[in-house]
């Protein structure tokens, strides 16, 4: 899908005293490491960092993906109202501002990372926003557990708020001063079809406080930290499958 406007933005638009009551809210339930690698039978240590690499240019050198991990991150969830409170009138002026009128009528949990020098996240959509990755109900003991860590598979969840749902729009909040770090830009690919120019790096979102609004099929990246510590919050906005 082809969007007139790829991301819409708010600058500088919540307090630093807003993002430092995120930043330690997030770091006292941090952390979980958000290491996403590849699936072959290479041992995590012998992976190679994709960086800011897109998945074409792996395959034109003759690699595989799966010999990269794509994400080096920590992560803790947060759910607590006053957040969506801050946080959702910006998606509605968004959604509405940029033309696209999707519908949605609930948020899943933010995610708060931790960015440290070599830190990244690689080029990846949140969600197609159709049926392929819409949340399916999970029911213990009926629904197939992944073997050996018995986790939930993905897309099912057991928040009825979800059921039936998919990821539309996706923000992403800069919760650090720029001046504490280096690199970690966030990039969008807009797709070879796309009349700007394909590779867009988001300089606007350096800003503390800035948000960013975009589909969630959007193609995406962090670029990798070159010095200092990148903190960020990123909410998924759900609504029924694009039609």
């Amino acid at each position: 899908m082809i969007c007139s406007t790829n991301y819409y933005y708010f600058k500088s638009a919540i307090s630093k005293e807003d993002c430092e009551k995120i930043r330690h809210l997030g770091t006292s339930k941090l952390l979980e490491t958000a290491v996403t690698r590849g699936d072959n039978e290479k041992s995590d240590n012998d992976k190679k960092a994709i960086g800011n690499k897109t998945f074409e240019k792996i395959r034109k050198e003759g690699d595989i993906i799966e010999n990269y991990y794509v994400r080096d991150s920590k992560v803790s969830w947060l759910d607590e109202p006053w957040i969506y409170s801050l946080l959702q009138p910006f998606v509605t002026k968004a959604n509405k501002e940029a033309g696209w009128n999707f519908e949605w009528d609930f948020s899943e949990s933010c995610q708060f990372t931790k960015y440290t020098p070599e830190g990244f996240y690689s080029w990846h959509q949140d969600a197609a926003a159709d049926n392929s990755n819409m949340y399916k109900r999970y029911i213990h003991g009926i629904t197939e557990e992944i073997l050996n860590t018995k986790k939930i598979p993905k897309n099912y969840v057991r928040n009825n708020n979800w059921i039936g749902k998919t990821r539309k729009l996706s923000v992403t909040v800069n919760l650090t001063d720029p001046s504490e770090y280096d690199g970690g830009n966030l990039m969008f690919d807009f797709g070879d079809h796309s009349k700007y120019d394909r590779f867009h790096k988001c300089e606007v979102a350096r800003e503390q406080g800035s948000i960013i609004v975009f589909p969630s099929f959007v193609y995406h990246m962090v670029e990798p930290i070159t010095r200092g510590t990148r903190y960020s919050l990123v909410m998924w906005n759900l609504g029924r499958p694009l039609r």
